[in-house]
């Protein structure tokens, strides 16, 4: 078979320059992208948001842009994309289908870094568990148990929930109810919690404590106290302040009701 240059010439001529711009289309419009995509991610850094999002979304446009790019050097070969953008909506629809779930908790993971409702180092209680916040990122929330068990949360799972924040606040207060008999001495059981309150060494002066009487209970007097803490001192004024008050009521002879046992009858 004779090559016949005319008819190579004749190509080049025809589309040379249709090639020529589409690589230049495709080399100049992916160092645009790179550079977009690098002003958006000093952008999220600046804006102090935390560095799995940023990562993530740096990736997400930087192949929007790689997509578009590559669409537009098609085009300029005279190749018809229409059909190439069915497919990628077609194929977009279906992963996003299969991953729906997954996708919910991306969703929520944004949303939890956007809104901060807690960080890394905070005391929460979310979708039924309590623990630590170890890790935040965009499909999971990693707790850590005072008994050192690690539970992973789907974010999905802590946006759907309400969230309680322990750390969020400097003070926390100690909630404490103590029973006294009808027949102990009321205001010498107050005194005691007032001074015990009073002079644990954690409890905080302001707001003051609070020793009340809450409940007239049928089998027993029901105390309130409330004491005002640091975070971080919690369990430990709660520990100690419910040893101090026994140790007290026993040796000033005040009772501590037990609730009454129900007997099962003999057959």
């Amino acid at each position: 078979m004779e090559f016949n240059s005319d008819i190579v010439l004749k190509f080049l001529a025809l589309h040379g320059m249709n090639a020529l711009v589409a690589l230049l289309i495709f080399f100049i419009g992916k160092k645009i992208a790179v550079i977009l995509t690098a002003l958006v991610a000093k952008g999220m850094r600046k804006s102090k948001i935390d560095e799995t999002i940023t990562g993530f979304f740096s990736n997400v446009i930087y192949g929007a842009l790689l997509v578009v790019i590559i669409l537009a050097a098609l085009s300029q070969l005279g190749i018809n994309t229409t059909s190439f953008i069915a497919v990628l909506g077609t194929a977009g629809l279906a992963i996003g289908l299969a991953l729906q779930g997954t996708l919910s908790n991306v969703g929520a993971g944004v949303l939890l870094v956007f809104f901060r409702p807690f960080r890394v180092g905070h005391s929460v209680q979310v979708a039924g568990e309590s623990g630590v916040v170890e890790e935040i990122n965009l499909f999971s929330v990693v707790l850590k148990t005072g008994d050192n068990k690690q539970i992973i949360i789907p974010n999905s799972a802590v946006i759907g929930k309400n969230i309680t924040n322990f750390s969020v606040k400097d003070t926390r207060r100690v909630d404490m109810v103590f029973s006294i008999g009808y027949e102990d001495d009321l205001r010498l059981a107050k005194e005691t919690l007032q001074e015990i309150s009073s002079s644990e060494e954690n409890v905080l002066s302001e707001p003051a404590p609070f020793v009340a009487v809450g409940e007239l209970a049928p089998t027993c007097v029901k105390l309130f106290v409330r004491v005002w803490v640091k975070n971080e001192d919690y369990a430990k004024v709660n520990f100690n302040m419910l040893e101090k008050v026994k140790l007290a009521f026993d040796a000033k002879r005040i009772s501590i009701p037990h609730p009454p046992l129900t007997s099962t009858p003999e057959v």
